[in-house]
């Protein structure tokens, strides 16, 4: 799993309908083509984003201690040269990675602006909260969106801008998706504004296994909030205890996948739609996460008219936190 946000505003204002097509999609056309799937955007109302962030303090969860890391190391300098006046930041969270490029921002000028963007309505206004309290004299701008489907920016930012997308997010998606999504973001960016984007690259597939099944259960209870957010939403009478949780690395495409796997044929009701079959064995894929070579990665960024401005690695050469620009 990663820090990835989505559609509508869990927890506060859902669009059922959207909802309800996605999982038409997933869950029966996507029987039909062999692989019933839903989107794991649906994982973060406020429990699941509280239950991630849980999983981020685990530790077999190597992503976001060696994401922390390389940026306590990496950002002030960067910071001091690029001057951003702004920090737009997608899936945000409880932006407790964010401090430490707004404290290295704030060094480096005192005007500055945070604009948090994330899915979770009532997780995202406890940290514009808890953020205020921290820095009285930080802007907090909050944005609860579907990035994913493009977001605009407040009006009046002044530049330069910094873009961030970490966690490893951009892995979600599939390539030509992640394409567009880094486009997205391009459409925005003027000369002197950056990306700065973290993405977990491929490594030895047993430190993948321990990252994504976890022994403490916090990922099987994630996994499962998919269907608890259904429920709720649309009605629905799925029982999250009857999927077992279980998250495999696909070598051939290169990313873990998260399944819920029934343990006993079922059927399910959503309003509105056909009731679901579902037989034992069967699995609902809930999540992809790719992990990339460093010439896969700088390909989607070429494709999205990027170029990598800055590159870093941990020391084990399995995590890259990248500063990225618009080609001329």
């Amino acid at each position: 799993m990663l820090e990835l946000r989505g559609q509508g505003v869990i927890g506060r204002s859902v669009a059922p309908l959207g909802i309800l097509a996605d999982v038409q999609t997933g869950l029966i056309d996507g029987a039909e083509r062999g692989q019933r799937t839903l989107p794991p955007k649906y994982f973060y109302d406020l429990r699941g984003s509280q239950l991630f962030e849980q999983i981020t303090h685990l530790p077999e969860y190597y992503l976001t201690r060696t994401e922390r890391a390389l940026l306590a190391m990496r950002i002030p300098a960067s910071m001091a040269k690029l001057r951003p006046a702004a920090l737009v930041e997608l899936g945000a969270g409880n932006a407790d990675k964010t401090r430490a490029i707004l404290t290295a921002m704030r060094h480096a000028r005192s005007d500055v602006v945070y604009v948090p963007v994330d899915v979770s309505a009532a997780f995202l206004a406890d940290t514009a909260r808890a953020l205020r309290a921290e820095y009285p004299d930080l802007r907090v701008v909050p944005v609860t969106a579907d990035f994913a489907r493009g977001i605009e920016p407040p009006p009046g930012l002044r530049h330069p801008v910094l873009w961030a997308f970490l966690g490893s997010t951009i892995g979600n998606f599939e390539d030509p998706d992640a394409t567009r999504v880094l486009a997205g973001i391009r459409r925005h960016l003027t000369r002197e504004d950056r990306l700065l984007l973290g993405a977990d690259l491929v490594k030895d597939r047993h430190v993948l296994d321990a990252a994504y099944n976890d022994t403490r259960g916090v990922t099987a209870a994630f996994n499962r909030n998919v269907l608890v957010v259904l429920n709720r939403e649309l009605g629905a009478d799925f029982d999250p205890t009857a999927f077992a949780h279980r998250a495999i690395f696909n070598e051939e495409e290169g990313r873990i996948e998260m399944h819920l796997i029934a343990t006993h044929d079922q059927r399910v009701h959503v309003p509105g739609l056909p009731a679901l079959s579902i037989p034992r064995g069967e699995s609902i894929r809930t999540e992809i996460s790719n992990k990339y070579t460093p010439d896969r990665l700088q390909r989607l960024l070429a494709a999205a008219g990027l170029v990598v401005c800055e590159w870093d690695t941990d020391d084990a050469g399995g995590y890259a936190l990248l500063l990225a620009g618009r080609t001329p």
